[in-house]
C-alpha cells in the first residue's frame, strides 16, 4: 500500500465535453436495470451447493445450514459464486453466457460481455465527477476511473478506501453489486489471510479470488457488513452532496 500513488484524474479540463447529469443517470439506470436481469438468469447456473461452498468458505454456514445474519453478507457469497471459480471449474456467469442469445450490438450483449470482465478492485475515493458519480482511483492497478453509481455517490466521502467489483458497459463504470467500506488495518488484515499472493504483482493479487475471499471474510468477522446498506437507484435522494 506504501508504495501506490493516487493520481488525480485531469481528463475533466474540458468542461464542454462533460455530459449532462440526466443523460448520465438516464444511460446509468437503463443498464443496470439490464445487469439486474442477466444477475437474476445467471442463477439458474449455480446449484444451491455452490453457493453453500461459498458460504461456508466465508463464515457464513455451518454444515449445510446457512447462518448469515444478513442478505447483505450472502451478497458476497453469491459474488464470489458468479465471478470466480476454482482453477479447472468453469465461472457462472460463463455458462449463463454460452447459453444467453441476445443481438450481436445490443445493450444486453453488452451489459453482458462488461460482466464477463467485471474486476474486484480496491479503491480510493478523491472527488465527484462534475456530472454524475465518483472520481476514484484503482489501487492495484493504478488507474483512474469515473465511476457511476447514486448510493456511493450519496455516502461516500473523499479519501475513503473501499472494496467492489466492478465492470466498464460505457465511457463510465459500474459496480456489480459489492461494495464495502475499509480501513488500511482491514486491508492489511486481508492481506495476511492469503500469504501466498505475496509474490504476486498487485494487479495480479487483485485478480485472484482467494484475495477478494479474504476481503470478505474480514469484512464479516469484523461487522463492516452491518453498516452497509444496498438501495435501488430510485430510493436515494437526489442531492449529490447528501449522505444515506
Amino acid at each position: 500500500m506504501s508504495s501506490a500513488v493516487l493520481r488525480v484524474d485531469d481528463r475533466l479540463e474540458n468542461q464542454s465535453s462533460i455530459p449532462s447529469r440526466d443523460d448520465v443517470l438516464a444511460r446509468y439506470r437503463h443498464l443496470r436495470k439490464i445487469g439486474k436481469r442477466h444477475h437474476s438468469a445467471v442463477l439458474g447456473f449455480l446449484s444451491p451447493d455452490a453457493i453453500l461452498v461459498q458460504a461456508r468458505r466465508l463464515g457464513l454456514a455451518s454444515g449445510r445450514t446457512i447462518v448469515a445474519e444478513s442478505e447483505d453478507e450472502l451478497t458476497l457469497a453469491f459474488d464470489l459464486a458468479i465471478y470466480t471459480a476454482s482453477a479447472g471449474r468453469s465461472r457462472a456467469i460463463d455458462r449463463y453466457a454460452r447459453s444467453a442469445q441476445f443481438a450481436q450490438g445490443s445493450d444486453e450483449a453488452l451489459m453482458l460481455e462488461a460482466m464477463r470482465n467485471a474486476r474486484f478492485a480496491i479503491m480510493a475515493m478523491q472527488e465527484r465527477h462534475p456530472a454524475a458519480g465518483l472520481l476514484v482511483t484503482d489501487i492495484f492497478r493504478q488507474v483512474d476511473l469515473w465511476l457511476v453509481d447514486e448510493g456511493l455517490e450519496q455516502s461516500l466521502p473523499e479519501g475513503a478506501i473501499f472494496a467492489i467489483r466492478y465492470y466498464k458497459p460505457a465511457d463510465f463504470v459500474a459496480t456489480a453489486g459489492v461494495c464495502i467500506p475499509l480501513s488500511l488495518d482491514l486491508l492489511e488484515e486481508s492481506a495476511l489471510m492469503v500469504p501466498q499472493l505475496g509474490r504476486l504483482s498487485l494487479a495480479e493479487a487483485a485478480a485472484d479470488r482467494r484475495f477478494a475471499e479474504a476481503v470478505y471474510r474480514v469484512a464479516i468477522a469484523e461487522g463492516v457488513m452491518e453498516e452497509v446498506e444496498y438501495r435501488d437507484a430510485g430510493d436515494v435522494p437526489h442531492d449529490p452532496r447528501s449522505r444515506l
